[in-house]
């Protein structure tokens, strides 16, 4: 799989999410048990002022399909230490893919030199997909981050980064959070693009999980029909 079929095939899962504020890159993370739930991912950063102050929050798909999210009718689960958050809403009939790309998994590390590539709205061009690529830099594993030799641009923050593992696929490995410009020359020369890791979206999706599995067992109780406990 090159560059080109990965992009294509991850295009329609990622959203344009945009504040009265500013506006970022997010894209599907997962459902809930029965799809009537999806799951945005972003950076906390693109939607915790919104979210704080009960703004509307609008979602363009990639065929330029919108929704309006108000405070009601959304929740927003952040986690500042990773600049990471979920947005969880009815999905109705807003367009997106059946299932998500999978979640890199937490028991592994990308290696070091490894190529990754990653999508978003650059604020140069806010409303066009731009893809990018770069190398795995370093870990840093006190963050839960990456260092990449590539570039982030105002606009892409919140964008899958991806990884294609020799067997597995496509995976998406983290988000686009901030970039690190190099200015010791006195000027803004290139630098380093810093990505979260998926620990916040594995954890959120086991907590939407938990409570989905908690309300359908409750649901079976009362129609005198209980469950057997998941294992």
């Amino acid at each position: 799989m090159n560059w080109s079929e990965v992009a294509a095939s991850i295009k329609p899962s990622i959203v344009r999410i945009e504040t009265p504020s500013c506006f970022g890159t997010g894209f599907l993370c997962f459902y809930n048990h029965d799809n009537s739930w999806c799951a945005i991912a972003t950076a906390a950063h693109v939607v915790s002022h919104a979210d704080e102050w009960q703004q509307p929050i609008r979602l363009r798909a990639t065929d330029g399909s919108i929704v309006m999210l108000k405070e009601s009718e959304r929740v927003v689960m952040l986690d500042h230490s990773t600049d990471s958050a979920v947005i969880l809403f009815q999905k109705n009939d807003f367009p997106l893919p059946a299932t998500a790309v999978p979640l890199f998994s937490l028991d592994n590390s990308i290696p070091v030199g490894a190529e990754v590539g990653w999508l978003g709205y650059p604020s140069i061009e806010p409303y066009e997909l731009c893809f990018f690529c770069g190398n795995i830099s370093a870990h840093k594993s006190a963050r839960r981050a990456y260092l990449i030799d590539g570039v982030a641009i105002n606009g892409v923050s919140g964008g899958p980064v991806i990884y294609v593992h020799p067997t597995l696929g496509a995976q998406i490995v983290g988000t686009v959070s901030a970039y690190y410009a190099n200015r010791s020359g006195g000027e803004s020369l290139p630098g380093l693009l810093l990505a979260q890791d998926v620990s916040h979206f594995h954890t959120t999706a086991q907590t939407v999980k938990s409570i989905d599995e908690a309300r359908v067992q409750k649901e079976a109780f009362e129609r005198g029909n209980p469950e057997p406990p998941q294992p």
